[in-house]
C-alpha cells in the first residue's frame, strides 16, 4: 500500500509510527495517543516544522504502524524500537558505542558483582549507565575494598578444598570452600545494592548495628572487619555535599544546547546528599526545543536505568508528555514519581546550578572537538607531505585478514573519513577462493571484490539503476592502505592495476618495525614514533585488526555451535542463530541458566533444558 493510502486509513488509536525511506531504512520512530492526529499533523499542508523535520519528510517513502493499548505502552515500545534501530532523525546518545554498567548478578545463589556494556532483561540489577569507562572502574575498586564478594568467573563458584587468597585476605566470603552460607553472601550483597543506589546513610546504620550485636557476642574479629568497612563507608559519605536539607532521593536534570548537539547534566542526590554526577551528549537535536530534548533524553535514558527516585528535578518543563512520562515511571519504579520544575528556593537554585554544569561542559565538549579536528588535519597534513601525495587522504581504507591455520580465513576493510573512523563504511569478506593460510591471496580476493563492486555500482548509478544510498563500495578512497609488508602490498597493487585503479596509492604498514613501503621503492619510508601521521595510520591499521578478528571469532563461534548443536534434539538453524545472537558466544550459551535460555526468541522450556543439559553433560 502506498504512503498515500496509508495516511487515508490511519486508526486513531495509542501505537508508535516508523517512518521508512526508499530503501526500507527506519529513518525515524514516534508514539502517539492518536496515531491518525499525530501522523496527519506531519502532512498537512501549510503545517510549521522545523528544518531538521522538513528535511525526514522529503526522505520518508513508507510508514509502519504498531497500535498499543495505552500511550504508556505505546513510550515503551517507542523507546525499544529507538534502541534497536538507531534510527536516523531521533534524538540519542552521540557516541554511538554503549556506555558500561555496574551487574549484580541476582539470580547466581552467590551473586557476582562485574562491569558489562550489555543491558539484559535477565534478573540482574543494572546500575550506571557510567558515560566515563574510569569513573566505573573507580566504583569497582571501591566497591571490592568495602564489600568482600566473589571475583572469580564462573557463574557458581568451583568447589574446592582450599579457599582462594582472596579469601585470605578479607576480599572474599569464600563460598568456593564453603566458608558461607547463601544467606549470609546476599545478605552481603544486598549491601552492596544499598551502596550503588546511594543509601549509604541506610547502610551505616546496617552495619553499626551488625558491629555492636558481633562485639556484645564477643566475636571481636567479626567486629573489627565490620568496623573497618563502617569506616570506608564513611569516608565516602564524607566526600558527598550536602544539597538539601531533607532526606531526599533526586534525579536533577538540565540541558544545553549548541546547534548540532547537546548536553544533558544529570545530578544524583540521594538522602539528601549530592552522590555523584554523569553528562550525556546527545545527538540529533537541531531545531528542537530545550523541552523536547529533555523530554527524548528522559525517556531513553530512564529506559535503561534500574533505580528511579521519587522526585526528578528539571531545569526546564516537557509539555504534553509529563504525565505520560510520571505514569510510565511510577509503574517502572513502584511508588510514585514527580517530575518538577522547581520556580523559586533551593531546588530551583539546585536546578540552576545543574544547567550551569551543562553548559559548561557544552563548551568543554566543543573546545575538544576543535582541538581534535585540529589534530587530525595536521596528522592527514603530515601524511600527504610524508607519502608524496597531491592533497590530504581524506577517506583511507585500510585491509587485513585473519584466519585459524587458513580456516574460516576473512578479510576486513575498516574506514577513516576526515581521520575519523566510519563505522557504518565498513566492509567484511568471507574469503571463498584461496585454500589454506595464504595471506597475499585473500588480500587478492578482498581488493578485487571490493573495486570490482565499485566499477559496476558506478555504472548503475550513472545509468540510474540504483541510488546511492542503495550503493555500498562506489565511494573510492583516497589512500589504502595494506596489514603488511611489500609483499602483501604487491599483491594488492597487482589486482588494482588489473581493475583500472594504480593511480590510487597503497602503501603497507609493517607490524613491529612500524615502515610504510611503497611499490617501487627500495627503501621504506620511516616516521617518527611521535608522528601524528603515524599514530593516525596505527589507530586505523588496529581498528581494521579487530574488526578482523570480531568477524573471524563469530564464524568460528558459528561453526562450532552449529557442530555442537546439531546434537541437541529440538535445535534447528533459527534457535542456533536465535541463541547466538542473544549471548554472542558459545562461551556465554553455556554460562546462561534454563530460564535465560527459555527468554530467547523461539526458545522455550523444554529446548532450553534439553540445551543446558547437553552443554554441562559436555563439559564435565
Amino acid at each position: 500500500m502506498q504512503l498515500e493510502e496509508k495516511l487515508k486509513h490511519l486508526p486513531a488509536s495509542p501505537g508508535v509510527y516508523l517512518y521508512k525511506d526508499e530503501a526500507g531504512k527506519i529513518i525515524y520512530v514516534g508514539k502517539a495517543l492518536s496515531l491518525k492526529n499525530r501522523v496527519r499533523s506531519y502532512f498537512q499542508p501549510g503545517a510549521q516544522q522545523p528544518p531538521k523535520t522538513r528535511l525526514m519528510l522529503e526522505k520518508v517513502a513508507d510508514l509502519d504502524l504498531i497500535v498499543t493499548d495505552s500511550e504508556v505502552e505505546a513510550l515503551i515500545l517507542e523507546q525499544n524500537l529507538i534502541k534497536e534501530h538507531r534510527p536516523r532523525y531521533n534524538v540519542m546518545y552521540k557516541d554511538d558505542k554503549s556506555y558500561p554498567y555496574l551487574k549484580v548478578t541476582l539470580r547466581d545463589d552467590f551473586p557476582r558483582v562485574m562491569i558489562t556494556r550489555r543491558h539484559l532483561r535477565d534478573g540482574s540489577r543494572y546500575f550506571g549507565p557510567y558515560t566515563r569507562v574510569g569513573a566505573v572502574n573507580e566504583t569497582m575498586r571501591l566497591l571490592k575494598k568495602i564489600f568482600p564478594f566473589r571475583s572469580c568467573k564462573q557463574k557458581e563458584p568451583a568447589a574446592r578444598g582450599r579457599p582462594c587468597l582472596n579469601y585470605h585476605i578479607n576480599r572474599c566470603l569464600g563460598p568456593c570452600g564453603g566458608l558461607v552460607d547463601r544467606d549470609k553472601y546476599r545478605s552481603m550483597i544486598n549491601e552492596v545494592c544499598l551502596f550503588l543506589e546511594g543509601r549509604q546513610e541506610d547502610l551505616i546504620k546496617l552495619l553499626a548495628a551488625r558491629m555492636e550485636e558481633a562485639a556484645e557476642k564477643l566475636e571481636f574479629e567479626r567486629a573489627a572487619r565490620l568496623r573497618d568497612q563502617l569506616q570506608a563507608v564513611r569516608e565516602v559519605v564524607e566526600r558527598q555535599k550536602i544539597i538539601t536539607g531533607g532526606f531526599e532521593d533526586q534525579d536533577v536534570v538540565a540541558v544545553a544546547q549548541a546547534p548540532e548537539e547537546a548536553c544533558v547534566m544529570v545530578f544524583f542526590v540521594r538522602g539528601g546528599k549530592l552522590i555523584g554526577r554523569e553528562h550525556f551528549m546527545l545527538k540529533g537535536t537541531e531545531g528542537l526545543s530545550g523541552q523536547d530534548v529533555l523530554s527524548a533524553f528522559i525517556k531513553q535514558y530512564y529506559t535503561d536505568v534500574d533505580f528511579v527516585p521519587g522526585e526528578i528535578l528539571l531545569a526546564a518543563g516537557i509539555g504534553e508528555e509529563q504525565a505520560v512520562i510520571e505514569t510510565w515511571l511510577t509503574g517502572k519504579r513502584g511508588a510514585r514519581v514527580l517530575l518538577k520544575t522547581p520556580r523559586r528556593g533551593e531546588k530551583k537554585k539546585l536546578v540552576e546550578m545543574v544547567a550551569k554544569n551543562a553548559g559548561l561542559t557544552l563548551e568543554q565538549e566543543r573546545l575538544a572537538a576543535e582541538s581534535r579536528r585540529d589534530h587530525t588535519a595536521e596528522a592527514l597534513a603530515e601524511l600527504a607531505g610524508a607519502l608524496g601525495l597531491e592533497n590530504p587522504p581524506l577517506r583511507l581504507e585500510c585491509y587485513d585478514i585473519s584466519n585459524t591455520q587458513g580456516v574460516d580465513s576473512v578479510a576486513a576493510m575498516a574506514v577513516f573519513v576526515e581521520g575519523k573512523p566510519a563505522p557504518d563504511q565498513y566492509r567484511r569478506f568471507k574469503i571463498r577462493t584461496v585454500e589454506g593460510p595464504d595471506d597475499f591471496a585473500s588480500i587478492q580476493e578482498a581488493l578485487r571484490r571490493r573495486f570490482t563492486r565499485a566499477v559496476e555500482e558506478r555504472e548503475l548509478l550513472h545509468t540510474g539503476q540504483i541510488s546511492s544510498r542503495e550503493a555500498k563500495f562506489h565511494v573510492l578512497p583516497d589512500l589504502v592502505i595494506i596489514d603488511g609488508g611489500k609483499g602483501q602490498l604487491s599483491a594488492a597493487r597487482h589486482v588494482m592495476r588489473q581493475l583500472g585503479f594504480s593511480r590510487i596509492p597503497a602503501f603497507g604498514l609493517a607490524k613491529e618495525e612500524e615502515l610504510l613501503f611503497a611499490e617501487g621503492q627500495a627503501e621504506p619510508i620511516s616516521l617518527a614514533p611521535t608522528s601524528r601521521a603515524l599514530q593516525l595510520l596505527q589507530r586505523l591499521r588496529d581498528e581494521t585488526h579487530r574488526f578482523a578478528v570480531t568477524y573471524h571469532r563469530s564464524l568460528r563461534d558459528k561453526a562450532g555451535l552449529k557442530s555442537l548443536l546439531d546434537e541437541v534434539e529440538g535445535i534447528g538453524e533459527v534457535r542456533r542463530r536465535s541463541l547466538l545472537k542473544a549471548f554472542g558466544s558459545l562461551r556465554e550459551i553455556e554460562k546462561a541458566t534454563t530460564e535465560q535460555l527459555a527468554a530467547v526468541k523461539g526458545m522455550n522450556k523444554k529446548a532450553a533444558r534439553a540445551v543446558y543439559e547437553f552443554l554441562h553433560g559436555a563439559s564435565c
